[in-house]
């Protein structure tokens, strides 16, 4: 395939994740957007367009430095942090951000995941933290997550939504998935009781046995 051939292929996965998401209740509406990294810059769904109205036309591409054509659709509002996660997540080649119920009702209690279930380290680390708040759109909200990102490949947004990041869109979607199922997971469990959470020692073992564990995700 030619690389306009490759470019386009992206663009319509971008579409088809976003359908994707939407379609399983993880971002009502237009809520939520989907990027992917191209060359030195990403492919980013536009603001206020219904995801089955996209055409591969409509993805808007930012470059490394955060410029966009003018004369284009206007990219997502949210446009800021996924330059910031791409900064910090070097491995990372798309990015996933839901407002799914129960990642958002936690991040919304100002709560992150703790390793309450050893699954959380699927994430990359012992917990799933959850970012600072800032105003949607604001390069302050860009800082915060770029800091939730730099040692995991997901995170809850305070009083926002989630974040998933992985090395193809197909990846990054399961992440956000599996984030979502340990969200529910860790609020029910809130309901019954304080939940044991897992010390850092087992969390260690947990994260060696997933890098030997089928095929893992690097980002």
């Amino acid at each position: 395939m030619t690389s306009e051939t490759d470019e386009r292929w992206l663009r319509q996965e971008i579409i088809d994740t976003a359908l994707a998401m939407s379609g399983e209740g993880l971002s009502p509406g237009t809520s939520g957007n989907v990027s992917a990294r191209l060359g030195a810059g990403f492919l980013i769904t536009p603001t206020g367009m219904a995801y089955d109205d996209l055409i591969p036309e409509d993805i808007v591409f930012i470059d490394g430095k955060g410029l966009f054509d003018d004369a284009a659709r206007k990219p997502s509002s949210e446009w800021r942090f996924h330059l910031g996660a791409y900064a910090v997540r070097g491995t990372a080649n798309a990015i996933v951000h839901t407002h799914s119920r129960f990642a958002t009702a936690l991040a919304c209690a100002r709560k992150s995941i703790p390793a309450f279930h050893y699954m959380v380290a699927v994430a990359g680390g012992n917990d799933i933290p959850l970012s600072d708040y800032a105003t949607f759109g604001t390069v302050e909200l860009a800082d915060a997550v770029a800091s939730a990102l730099k040692d995991r490949k997901a995170c809850l947004m305070a009083n926002h939504g989630q974040i998933a990041c992985g090395e193809t869109l197909g990846a990054a979607l399961d992440l956000a998935r599996e984030v979502e199922v340990l969200a529910a997971q860790y609020a029910a469990s809130l309901q019954i009781g304080e939940p044991h959470i897992l010390d850092d020692e087992e969390m260690g073992r947990v994260l060696t046995r997933f890098e030997s564990y089928g095929q893992q995700d690097k980002s």
